[in-house]
C-alpha cells in the first residue's frame, strides 16, 4: 500500500444489522484521499454477519474478511486483525453505528505530523451535541480511565473509547505481547502504550451510543475485568508513588492477617508460637501479595534464591526496628513514638527491598 495508507481493524461478532452501514461509511474516506483497507474479523458470528461480510468482500476490493472458528472475543479480534494490518496506520472500528469513521481524517494529522506514534478518540472532548443515555456506564468509563491515568501517568479523558489508531510497527510490537481476549484488550492496551513510552495524542470525536436493546454488549462484568487489568498490566510499572499506596494497601492487610492470626493462636497455643506463627503468616501473605499484584518476576532469581532474598529481607528489616525502636527510646523518645518512627522508615525500608532487591 502507498505511503499514508489507513487500516481499519472491525471486530464483528452478531452484528447483521449494521455491519454493511459500517462498511459504507468507512469506504468514504477514500473520497477524501485515504487508501484504505478494511479487515473485518468474524469472531465466530451466530447470525447473518459472516455472510454479509463475504458480500462486502465481493464488492469492495478494499475490504478483507478474516475469521475466528471458535467465539474468543474482541481482544482477540483485534489481536488478529492488527496481525494481519498492511496499511501505514491501523486503527479500531467496531461494527456497529455508534462512531462516525470520518473523524478518523482527524485522528490522522498528529501521526502525519509526526507529532504522535498512538491517537485516542475521546467521547468526552468538547462536541457540539450528544446522545444522552446511561448515567453509570459513562460513570464507569470515567472511573476506569481515572483509576488507568494513576497506574500509567498519562493524562487521557477516555481510556476505554474503541477509536485507537497506532503507527503499524507500534501496533504489531504491543500485540505480541497483549492477552486480553474480550474488553480487557482497552486498559491492556493502553498500559503498554504507556510503558513503551510512545508519544500519545487525544482528538474529540462524534459518539451516538446504542442501547442494550440494539446490541450493545458491554456489561458490568467487563467493567470488574477492565479494573482487575489496570492492576494487573499498570501496577508493575506503575509510578512510585503508586506502588508505594499499593504496598500500603498489601502491608495493611497483612497487617490484620498477623492480628487475627496471633488473637486466634493465642487461645491454642503459648505466646511464643502464637507469634512467630502468626508472623509468618502474615510475611507469606505479603510475598504473594506482593508477586501477584505489585510486582512481577524478572527472572533475576530462582525460585530459591527469591524467597531466601526474602527471608533475608525480614531479618535485617526487623532487626533494624528492634534497634530504631529501643535507640530511640534510650534517648528519651516515648515508646509509642519510637514504635511509630520505626515502622515509617521500615514501611519505606521494606518497600524498597521488594522492589529493587527481591522481584
Amino acid at each position: 500500500m502507498p505511503p499514508h495508507s489507513l487500516t481499519l481493524v472491525i471486530p464483528c461478532y452478531n452484528e447483521e444489522r449494521t455491519l454493511k452501514a459500517c462498511v459504507e461509511r468507512c469506504l468514504e474516506l477514500q473520497h477524501h484521499g485515504i487508501t484504505l483497507e478494511l479487515l473485518i474479523v468474524d469472531d465466530c458470528s451466530t447470525d447473518g454477519s459472516r455472510a454479509i461480510a463475504q458480500q462486502l468482500v465481493a464488492q469492495h476490493q478494499e475490504v478483507r474478511l478474516l475469521t475466528h472458528e471458535h467465539n474468543r472475543g474482541k481482544g482477540a479480534a483485534l489481536r488478529t486483525g492488527c496481525a494481519n494490518a498492511t496499511g501505514d496506520f491501523v486503527g479500531i472500528q467496531d461494527a456497529d453505528a455508534e462512531y462516525q469513521p470520518l473523524d478518523y481524517l482527524t485522528l490522522l494529522q498528529p501521526l502525519l505530523l509526526d507529532k504522535a506514534d498512538v491517537v485516542y478518540g475521546s467521547r468526552y472532548l468538547k462536541q457540539e451535541t450528544r446522545r444522552v443515555l446511561y448515567f453509570w456506564h459513562t460513570w464507569m468509563n470515567r472511573a476506569l480511565t481515572f483509576a488507568s491515568n494513576m497506574f500509567t501517568n498519562l493524562d487521557i479523558s477516555d481510556m476505554e473509547t474503541c477509536y485507537k489508531l497506532f503507527r503499524r510497527d507500534v501496533i504489531q510490537k504491543i500485540s505480541g505481547l497483549l492477552k486480553e481476549d474480550r474488553f480487557g484488550f482497552e486498559p491492556e492496551v493502553t498500559a503498554l502504550v504507556a510503558q513503551g513510552r510512545y508519544r500519545v495524542y487525544e482528538c474529540a470525536i462524534h459518539y451516538e451510543p446504542r442501547t442494550y436493546e440494539e446490541g450493545k454488549k458491554i456489561g458490568w462484568k467487563d467493567g470488574l475485568r477492565a479494573l482487575y487489568c489496570i492492576l494487573h498490566y499498570g501496577a508493575p510499572k506503575a509510578p512510585v508513588p503508586m506502588q508505594v499506596l499499593l504496598y500500603l494497601f498489601i502491608g495493611t492487610f497483612c497487617a490484620l492477617v498477623n492480628m487475627l492470626a496471633f488473637a486466634v493462636l493465642l487461645s491454642s497455643f503459648s505466646l511464643i508460637v502464637a507469634t512467630v506463627t502468626a508472623f509468618v503468616l502474615a510475611a507469606a501473605c505479603n510475598y504473594l501479595l506482593c508477586l501477584a499484584i505489585l510486582f512481577r518476576h524478572k527472572a533475576r532469581w530462582t525460585a530459591v534464591g527469591e524467597v531466601l532474598s526474602y527471608l533475608l529481607t525480614l531479618s535485617i528489616m526487623g532487626s533494624f526496628d528492634y534497634v530504631m525502636t529501643y535507640g530511640l527510646i534510650a534517648l528519651g523518645v516515648g515508646p509509642v513514638c519510637s514504635k511509630a518512627v520505626a515502622a515509617v522508615v521500615g514501611f519505606a525500608g521494606n518497600f524498597l527491598f521488594r522492589k529493587y532487591l527481591v522481584f
